[in-house]
């Protein structure tokens, strides 16, 4: 063998082991993304890190004004008293737990047959809904809080669904809801990736005729693009090529891809009035997510509302008065 054909083969063995490395190097950063975002029982985990405050976002949370402190907190002594534990068997045979609270006697809708059901957020339970399933409750609906596959209570049911497994839970949740009682009317509510949740539940086949009306507050556009703002806020990081990575092993690992995840396509099929809120100082999950999402829903009712001031998750508390307001009348309209 000349020199030259040897010397081309050595490259050529260098080159390919340069390219192994550099792929397996990839999927390890896949992997470990998916188990940053996704694995709660990780050893490091955005789930975790929120969960104990030391994320940004949650320490923003903490520090900001709240102008209905009290009645979270009277909300939340409601709900740790008056939380029943409820069970829903999904479609893979998966075992999830919820609460249901049931609503006060003399509310305007007291009918034994008007359902809220309210989806908590990212790193969150259902106890962190207590506020708005206290104030639907008020009004004499009956409330359920499911909790999201990784969180409370199923957190050992795999990984983070971001809302789009969530989804199809959410369905079942609502079917066992019109089993017991086919004159039900629902309503489903959500924040953040509740949000997201209730949003891709929107367009889903098998959505019940009993759902009159959505109501999604700061919920994000897809997943994709969610962890993309992510992963460039939090690692300085451009999307290509580890998010596409990271979309395969999420696929292999918890069985949906991050572009499926979209609230944006789902939207283009529903057709339940709908009723999109966001502040517009959210930098968690943009502002400018709830323009495309309002723009992407087909539904022939729909309205938003703008809070001003409101950094994420917070327009119930940075303006109760209209936050409220406006939700009581979309369910007035929609709900009867």
């Amino acid at each position: 063998m000349s020199l030259s054909r040897r010397t081309t083969r050595v490259v050529a063995v260098v080159a390919a082991a340069v390219v192994a490395l550099a792929i397996a190097g990839l999927g390890l950063a896949g992997n470990f993304l998916v188990d940053f975002a996704l694995n709660p029982r990780a050893e490091v985990s955005m789930a975790r890190s929120m969960a104990s405050g030391e994320a940004e976002v949650s320490a923003d949370y903490a520090g900001a004004p709240k102008r209905d402190a009290a009645y979270a907190e009277e909300a939340a002594s409601w709900f740790e008293a008056e939380g029943r534990s409820v069970s829903h068997r999904a479609e893979d045979g998966t075992v999830l737990l919820g609460w249901e609270l049931a609503g006060a006697e003399g509310g305007a809708y007291d009918d034994g047959h008007t359902w809220a059901v309210v989806c908590h957020g990212y790193a969150g339970e259902p106890a962190d809904m207590a506020k708005y399933a206290y104030h639907f409750a008020q009004m004499g609906m009956d409330v359920l809080a499911p909790a999201a596959r990784g969180h409370e209570r199923n957190a050992d049911t795999g990984l983070i669904q971001m809302g789009w497994g969530d989804a199809q839970d959410l369905l079942g949740w609502v079917d066992d809801i019109v089993a017991r009682d086919p004159e039900a009317r629902v309503m489903l509510f959500g924040t953040s990736m509740g949000g997201a949740e209730v949003m891709m539940a929107s367009g889903m086949d098998g959505l019940s005729e009993n759902v009159r009306l959505i109501v999604e507050d700061c919920g994000y556009t897809s997943v994709w693009d969610e962890f993309e703002l992510q992963l460039g806020e939090v690692f300085g990081l451009p999307s290509f090529p580890i998010l596409n990575v990271a979309d395969a092993a999420c696929l292999m690992r918890a069985g949906y891809t991050f572009e499926a995840a979209s609230s944006v396509e789902s939207l283009r099929r529903a057709s339940v009035p709908m009723l999109f809120i966001h502040g517009d100082e959210d930098d968690f999950v943009p502002f400018s997510m709830l323009d495309e999402c309002y723009e992407a829903c087909a539904s022939e009712h729909k309205e938003r509302l703008v809070v001003p001031g409101a950094g994420h998750a917070l327009s119930a508390s940075t303006d109760p008065e209209l936050y409220w307001g406006t939700v009581d009348d979309f369910v007035a309209e929609h709900l009867g």
